[in-house]
């Protein structure tokens, strides 16, 4: 079954395709997997597969993940693979540059994260974005390389290869020959190069790939820097990245606009192995990543705090419902901003917050119907982006992968590393550049997220997987900044509430409380009549854009795996 599928095409490409014309490395992956043409491909929207799946932001990506999978690869290979292919073919956020958090549960019930978020390079401190009076300087933290962390994404791969089964080699080469060769870009692709061409020249020390044209839809974007920046990493795994020559060039880059990683921060940079958060929501296991990430307690605490009440007889995105679980984000919100950062910095209480009796505590004084104020709800008492990209991946065995990763802002701080080809990111935005004042998401963080060197960085993103009756049944999650964690909530409620498909789950209209500002974002197609309901409460509410592109893999009772890509971009599936 497909569904909603669009074709990308440029025929006069079928000699590159065939390799003629190119020197220096020879195709191996697409001659092997002739069926991903990177010149002629279609978005799928929904399908069901009766043995692996991948849902991604690119359908380059996914195909690649599921021709890994049908290889013999388990889940992690695919996921290794989709990842290096998302940052060939999906910029804006697909990357190396960045960072990002990889959650599993193997087929015998292991459970594992992996945290290769961005760190604060060794010359960070607290005030290093704030001006002779302590106001924050903003650019600093979002635009050029003093923006950016220390990547992690190309460690985080190499430490997931230990649970792989093909060589890594393999697992990169398809991404090597998407940037050798070059693949026909999107719409949304060629309008967003565009829009940013005259960030990239002034936030980067050279000209680019990127930059040397006006993009259209059906034009070809080849990456020769970036790809040889793969074949490094390919031939010398994280010396190829974190030393040598691709270190060179990103200290290199550091100098053109007031960037502080230097060779040390790179060589010493290391994932960190994190055990996920765990808790249960109407007999459904509930799996998602713990601290630096918010996104897992979060979602605990809303879950946990609509627990007692029948929402799915209140249907979907109606007053009743939307009133109730807002009130949960404003809450779990407000926890946030005061109790939530790295936990090798800062003790975060993670057991007291996701527990049902704090849930239960949290919600005392809501009143059904009642607009509530996020001047009068703060963070409860405790003892103890916008572009972001997310895949989810199940193999045949039944492992389950779900991939967040992120350069933070859309193509991250616009700065490209000269002679290396990839974007950095502007993650250090995601400290609280001052306690108290918001970032470029409106967050607001305290002293539990301030400037440390080596610290990372609070995230949103929210990688979650779902058991139910001890057996693996979905992956999901999405991008969207501090969206990301409403998001996730609200699907799982569209599923395991509504009874909704996935598909419909992940399609449905968004809403968002963060609780300061004090307001609602709705999706420009949410219900209006539940919008003037919610006004006549008492509520603020604002149409906004999209909240990002949700992504999943369900296990149905037959066994098998449908995958559904989110209608609000080119995400797609594939599998076998």
């Amino acid at each position: 079954m497909k569904l909603n599928k669009s074709s990308f095409l440029a025929p006069t490409l079928s000699l590159a395709f065939l390799g003629l014309g190119f020197a220096g490395h020879t195709q191996t992956f697409l001659k092997k997997h002739p069926g991903i043409n990177p010149y002629h491909y279609e978005v799928v929207k929904e399908a069901s597969f009766a043995h692996g799946a991948v849902s991604s932001a690119h359908p380059l990506a996914s195909m690649v993940g599921a021709a890994i999978l049908k290889e013999g690869g388990n889940a992690f290979d695919a996921a290794i693979a989709t990842q290096f292919s998302l940052a060939v073919v999906f910029p804006g956020a697909g990357n190396i540059g960045g960072g990002g958090f990889m959650l599993s549960r193997k087929a015998n019930g292991d459970l594992m994260g992996i945290d290769y978020r961005e760190a604060a390079p060794s010359k960070a401190n607290r005030d290093m974005y704030l001006d002779d009076k302590g106001n924050p300087i903003t650019k600093m933290s979002l635009d050029g390389a003093s923006a950016s962390g220390i990547p992690g994404s190309v460690a985080g791969m190499i430490a997931t290869h230990a649970y792989a089964k093909l060589a890594l080699s393999d697992l990169i080469e398809p991404a090597i020959e998407f940037a050798e060769f070059g693949y026909v870009i999107t719409e949304k692709e060629a309008n967003g190069l565009n829009s940013q061409k005259a960030n990239f020249l002034k936030n980067s020390s050279a000209p680019s790939a990127f930059t040397k044209q006006q993009w259209k839809a059906g034009d070809t974007l080849y990456q020769p820097e970036l790809a040889a920046t793969l074949k490094r990493i390919q031939k010398n795994g994280l010396a190829g990245f974190y030393e040598g020559e691709t270190a060179d060039f990103i200290v290199k880059e550091m100098q053109h606009s007031g960037g502080i990683i230097s060779k040390e921060d790179l060589k010493n940079y290391h994932p960190k192995f994190r055990k996920p958060i765990e808790f249960d929501y109407k007999g459904h296991h509930i799996i998602s990543f713990s601290p630096p990430s918010s996104g897992g307690i979060l979602i605990a605490q809303m879950l946990q705090m609509i627990a007692p009440y029948n929402v799915g007889s209140m249907g979907i995105n109606t007053e009743a419902s939307v009133g109730l679980m807002v009130e949960a984000q404003r809450r779990a919100y407000a926890d946030r901003a005061e109790h939530m950062g790295d936990p090798d910095f800062w003790k975060v209480p993670t057991k007291t917050l996701i527990s049902e009796g704090y849930a239960k505590e949290r919600m005392k004084d809501y009143v059904p119907g009642v607009a509530g104020s996020s001047k009068i709800t703060q963070a409860g008492q405790v003892h103890e982006s916008e572009q972001t990209t997310h895949f989810s991946v199940i193999d045949a065995e039944g492992n389950m992968v779900a991939i967040t990763t992120t350069l933070n802002d859309t193509y991250g701080n616009k700065t490209i590393v000269a002679g290396a080809g990839f974007l950095l990111n502007n993650e250090m935005d995601d400290f609280s550049v001052k306690p108290g004042s918001p970032n470029m998401y409106g967050a607001i963080g305290g002293e539990a997220n301030s400037i440390q060197p080596g610290k990372r960085m609070l995230s949103s993103m929210t990688p979650t997987l779902v058991t139910l009756n001890g057996k693996p049944y979905i992956s999901i999650g999405t991008p969207g900044g501090t969206t990301i964690p409403n998001q996730v909530f609200e699907g799982l409620v569209n599923i395991i509430d509504h009874k909704m498909s996935l598909k419909a789950a992940i399609d449905a209209p968004k809403f968002h409380h963060q609780w300061i500002p004090d307001m609602i974002g709705v999706e420009s197609d949410f219900p209006d009549a539940t919008i003037e309901a919610l006004k006549a409460k008492g509520y603020n509410v604002t149409k906004r854009g999209r909240f990002g592109r949700m992504d999943g893999v369900q296990i149905m009772p037959d066994g098998k795996r449908t995958a559904a890509g989110d209608k609000r971009g080119d995400d797609s599936v594939a599998g076998y």
